[in-house]
């Protein structure tokens, strides 16, 4: 089996919920007694957050590369980054290893593509929302996002940062981000992507009126798919 490299820790709370949905994947399918291949570096989060607020993308960049680059040591065969925000220095991870690396806008964009939708609304960091590289990558496989208005990206960011990655759910957290929900809908978003790994801990089905894409399950459930294909693939080819 493969070896899938996770670079986590931002936030530890997902870290455990992508470790659960990729073993949960692989027993699953294999039975018996199976379990994940997965090195996990963990990041200080507080660090990286560091780097967050002072927009030093670079050296950013260069803290997750060294963590891509010591995965790769251990003998992984894919990387993962396991938040989205941080998909801003993809590239630089990209660039300081020789294995591939599983975008998690990619995984998104295929989920959409599989239910049939064009076009949705992006819940997630200020960053995520109002910048154009989580867009643009969607953008590759034909799918429209479609941000919050920008007075919504304070409290939004706020709600992250200071609740969902120190494992805080609130309910009027909650109606916050219905309400915001309601709004992509009315922009005409036919689904909404969870874009920050810790919203799952905080939206339900129930608090959309249209379909939710779980980027951290997403991207968990794709990562998952990469390890079995090559236990798979064989026995189907024999039969």
């Amino acid at each position: 089996m493969r070896t899938i490299g996770l670079i986590g820790g931002m936030s530890w709370h997902s870290s455990i919920e992508y470790y659960r949905v990729i073993n949960e994947r692989v027993a699953a399918t294999l039975g018996g007694l199976h379990s994940a291949r997965v090195v996990l570096d963990s990041m200080d989060f507080d660090e990286i957050r560091e780097f967050q607020i002072a927009e030093d993308w670079v050296g950013a960049g260069e803290r997750l590369a060294q963590s891509g680059r010591r995965l790769v040591a251990a003998g992984v065969d894919l990387l993962l980054i396991g938040t989205n925000l941080m998909h801003k220095v993809a590239p630089a991870v990209e660039a300081a290893v020789d294995v591939p690396l599983l975008h998690i806008a990619d995984a998104v964009g295929a989920e959409a593509q599989r239910r049939g939708i064009s076009t949705v609304g992006i819940l997630g960091t200020s960053w995520v929302m109002g910048e154009s590289f989580y867009a643009d990558r969607l953008a590759r496989q034909g799918i429209r996002a479609i941000a919050p208005h920008p007075s919504t990206h304070a409290v939004v960011d706020q709600i992250i940062f200071g609740e969902l990655t120190q494992g805080i759910v609130r309910e009027e957290s909650r109606t916050v981000y219905r309400q915001v929900i309601e709004g992509l809908v009315a922009q005409g978003a036919e689904a909404i992507v969870l874009a920050c790994t810790e919203i799952e801990l905080l939206v339900r089905p129930q608090d959309s009126p249209v379909p939710l894409i779980d980027s951290m399950r997403t991207h968990a459930e794709a990562a998952a798919a990469y390890l079995l294909e090559d236990v798979l693939l064989p026995a189907s080819a024999q039969a």
